[in-house]
């Protein structure tokens, strides 16, 4: 291994960095990623599993409406960089775009990422992570704050564009809609409404 590694875990934290080859040898379990050469375990709450099944319901029906409209999926490992290997709470891929069923891992970053708020990942999410997709090509990312009860989108105006350089804020009162996703429209306030 690297000379420089972290194992990051509730309270214990082991320093050596290692590789994306070197991390998906391990088959790790359960939900880990890879960030900066760091091992980051995600232990989400109540909240991030019914926050990640509303948004999976909105998004699947959306992909499945209509033919062609690309698939959605849970956390699969994607392949970010030689550090870096993410398993983002959502993801969706455009239909030209989709991995084969039979694709080797990691897979290819998607076109639509969703990370929500777990108390030990958040930090990742708004910045290594957000870092990360944008200098890999991301095209949008959502970054889903139930504490706060409001929806972070970063996109880019046009493919080309080289950086997230829209940034919005989708507070309760909004209605989420996406470039990427025609026909997509899903009410903020309804999504965050858990009780």
């Amino acid at each position: 291994m690297s000379a420089e590694t972290r194992v990051t875990m509730s309270s214990m934290q082991v320093t050596q960095r290692i590789t994306a080859d070197e991390y998906l040898a391990m088959e790790l379990e359960p939900r880990r990623e890879l960030v900066d050469g760091v091992i980051v375990v995600n232990e989400p709450r109540l909240v991030h599993a019914l926050l990640t099944k509303r948004l999976l319901r909105a998004l699947d029906d959306w992909a499945l409406a209509e033919s062609g409209s690309g698939f959605v999926t849970i956390p699969i490992d994607v392949g970010v960089d030689s550090y870096n290997v993410y398993a983002p709470d959502l993801l969706w891929y455009r239909a030209a775009r989709a991995p084969a069923l039979d694709a080797p891992w990691p897979y290819p970053l998607p076109d639509l990422a969703v990370e929500i708020r777990s108390p030990s990942t958040w930090r990742y999410d708004i910045g290594a992570k957000k870092s990360g997709y944008e200098r890999e090509g991301l095209p949008e990312l959502w970054l889903v704050d139930g504490d706060a009860g409001v929806l972070l989108v970063f996109r880019r105006s046009t493919p080309k564009t080289p950086t997230f350089d829209v940034a919005l804020e989708f507070d309760r009162s909004a209605t989420l809609t996406s470039p990427l996703l025609p026909g997509f429209a899903l009410g903020v306030g309804a999504l965050f409404d858990l009780s």
